[in-house]
């Protein structure tokens, strides 16, 4: 079964820092480009920051450059979130997807975590 847990959420004052963490299992982890996403309330989704399979190159959302950092090991993600501010306020999602050619098509596999809340508020 695929899963994909995150951890690490909270409540925090703003400039303060997070952790979060997403426990993967049940597929390949090392096959997969791993992202966060969040969703603020009343909002549509919004890509944070992405890694590819062998974590050597990593890309951020221009909302949070310089502030946030992904990495990867061990079917871990992590996402280190300094100098928060309340608009970073949303439920964080973590997302594994790869593509696959097999019998002469493209196959595209997609697994979502159930998210971890983040809240940003003095």
């Amino acid at each position: 079964e695929v899963q994909l847990v995150e951890s690490g959420g909270g409540l925090v004052q703003p400039g303060g820092s997070l952790r979060l963490s997403c426990a993967a299992s049940g597929f390949t982890f090392s096959f997969y480009a791993m992202s966060w996403v969040r969703q603020a309330p009343g909002k549509g989704l919004e890509w944070v920051a992405g890694i590819m399979p062998g974590g050597g190159s990593t890309t951020y959302a221009d909302s949070v450059k310089g502030r946030f950092t992904i990495s990867r090991d061990n079917a871990k993600v992590a996402l280190q979130m300094n100098s928060l501010k309340p608009e970073d306020t949303a439920v964080y999602y973590c997302n594994a997807k790869t593509v696959v050619l097999s019998m002469g098509r493209f196959h595209e596999y997609d697994h979502w975590g159930q998210g971890t809340q983040v809240t940003v508020s003095s």
